[in-house]
């Protein structure tokens, strides 16, 4: 299964990003051979829409999961499109949180916030 991240680093020992559209970086990590790739976020620097093209890429890039602390409806939608589905980030790595996830101690993410719509959020 392919994994989603959004990192502030390019370290699997970062912590996740607090912001999906604009993390500078995700982290795509493959749960059959355990390789990670790391990916700049070029939606990071829109002026807007930068969730939903950032939840596109994941897309594009055959992920199962995605891994983070909140997301916009409007990426939700793209993301559940695609059926990719959303897990709550715990504090920690992103080691400690795909480690989470494969064990099934991540809960899916349920509260969807409207977006930030133009204004640059963290």
């Amino acid at each position: 299964m392919r994994i989603a991240i959004p990192m502030n680093d390019k370290n699997l020992d970062a912590e996740v990003c607090p912001s999906f559209g604009r993390a500078p970086y995700f982290l795509f990590y493959n749960s059959v051979t355990k390789e990670s790739e790391f990916l700049d976020n070029a939606a990071a620097a829109s002026q807007g829409g930068a969730g939903v093209r950032a939840a596109q890429v994941i897309a594009d890039y055959g992920v199962k999961a995605l891994i983070a602390p909140r997301c916009g409806e409007n990426a939700e939608k793209v993301l559940s499109n695609a059926e990719v589905l959303i897990y709550q980030s715990i504090p920690g790595s992103a080691q400690e949180n795909i480690e989470a996830l494969l064990a099934e101690r991540l809960h899916l993410l349920t509260e969807i916030h409207p977006g930030f719509h133009g204004k640059q959020g963290v």
